[in-house]
C-alpha cells in the first residue's frame, strides 16, 4: 500500500520498546515538524486554494498528535528530552529539486511530505503491533491510520498538480532514493525515522 522499497528493520521496533522516553520525545518533534511544514506549505502557496484546503485540517491533526504525544510522556512521569538533528529527514530536503517552476516546487514539497508520511506510517504500524505498553499500542495503530491518510492525501494532491504519470515517476525516483537513505542509517530505536 505504502510503496517503500525497503522495510524498516525488524530491530528497530525492540529498541524503540526499550527507548520509550527517547522515541516518545523524537515523537514528539516529529509531529511539531510535520504542523510546521503543513504550514509552510500553506504560507507559500496560498494561491494554491485545494492544497490550502486540504491541507489546512492536517495543521490541527498534527498539532493535536504532539500533544496527546505529550500526554503519554508526562502519564509516565517523562520529560520532553531536547530536539536531536534528523539525518533522516536531513537526506530528503537534499533530494528535493529546486529552481524550476513554482508548481513543481509544490509537488516536490508534497512528494517529500508523503513520503515521510508513509515511512512514519510504517513505523506506527510496527510500534502497534511489537511495543509491550497496550496503551501505547493502541495510539500507534490510530496514529498509524491517520499518517496513511496524509501520506495519501499529499500524493494524490501531487499528483493533481501536474501530469500524472511525470509525477508518479518522480514519486518512483523518491521511493528508490529513500531505500538508498534507510540502507545507509544506523538502526536505532530512541528515533521515529
Amino acid at each position: 500500500m505504502l510503496g517503500l522499497k525497503l522495510p524498516t528493520d525488524p530491530r528497530w521496533a525492540d529498541l524503540a520498546g526499550k527507548s520509550i522516553e527517547e522515541i516518545l520525545t523524537d515523537h514528539a518533534y516529529c509531529e511539531q515538524k510535520a504542523t510546521s511544514t503543513a504550514i509552510s506549505l500553506i504560507q507559500n502557496y496560498p494561491d494554491y486554494e485545494n492544497m490550502v484546503e486540504s491541507v489546512s485540517p492536517i495543521v490541527k491533526e498534527e498539532w493535536g498528535h504532539f500533544e496527546l504525544v505529550m500526554e503519554h510522556l508526562k502519564k509516565r512521569g517523562l520529560k520532553l528530552g531536547r530536539q536531536r538533528k534528523d539525518k533522516y529527514v536531513s537526506e530528503l530536503l537534499g533530494f528535493i529539486r529546486h529552481g524550476d517552476s513554482r508548481s513543481n516546487g509544490l509537488i516536490e514539497k508534497l512528494l517529500f511530505s508523503a513520503l515521510i508520511e508513509a515511512r512514519s506510517c510504517e513505523r506506527f504500524k510496527l510500534l502497534s503491533k511489537n511495543i509491550e505498553d497496550k496503551e501505547l499500542k493502541s495510539f500507534y495503530k490510530n496514529l498509524m491510520v491517520s499518517e496513511a491518510g496524509h501520506y495519501r492525501l499529499f500524493l494524490d494532491l501531487a499528483s493533481e498538480l501536474g501530469d500524472k504519470e511525470t509525477v508518479l515517476k518522480r514519486w518512483e525516483e523518491w521511493l528508490e532514493f529513500e531505500a538508498g537513505v534507510m540502507k545507509k542509517l544506523e538502526v536505532r530505536g530512541d528515533r521515529i525515522h
